[in-house]
């Protein structure tokens, strides 16, 4: 399959919210803080989206949003992909391209966070030669506060492109 990578628009909110919505609650259940999961509903995640647009890129197949990534700085901050298509090629792609966009802002080393239990990302990116890091306390946004839960920080160099 032929994805195409682009930068999102407002356009796209809906489907990356949907995305997100969907894969966030396939990889953090039973991973994280109850509360936090009860938290993300699907009228969490549209606003949530709308507010990283500038940071987010799409891939698109056939013009329909097959998956995204946002980066902030260093951090991959959300990397997911709908479940139609995990296994053709897609994740790589995003994570490419954030590693790409984190070297080419200057920074020598990507970082991301992963729930403990997350079995399947976790082997993800140790696939895409990113090192568990250890343990990271991280602040998830819920609501007016926020959900402290125990991570797992990896990393990658990134090399600076001219």
């Amino acid at each position: 399959m032929a994805y195409t990578i682009r930068a999102a628009t407002g356009d796209d909110v809906a489907a990356i919210a949907g995305i997100w919505h969907a894969g966030w609650h396939d990889g953090h259940a039973g991973h994280v803080p109850a509360e936090l999961t009860a938290i993300r509903t699907p009228d969490a995640f549209p606003p949530r989206a709308a507010a990283r647009v500038p940071r987010t890129t799409v891939a698109t197949l056939d013009g329909r949003v097959a998956g995204f990534v946002t980066v902030t700085g260093a951090e991959v901050e959300q990397v997911f992909v709908a479940a139609a298509h995990r296994g053709g090629g897609v994740a790589a792609l995003l994570l490419a391209e954030a590693e790409r966009q984190v070297a080419a802002s200057g920074h020598t080393t990507a970082y991301l966070v992963v729930a403990p239990g997350n079995a399947r990302a976790r082997r993800f990116y140790e696939r895409q030669g990113w090192a568990d890091d250890g343990p990271v306390d991280y602040a998830a946004e819920a609501g007016d506060a926020t959900i402290v839960t125990e991570c797992r920080r990896y990393v990658k160099a990134c090399e600076a492109t001219p």
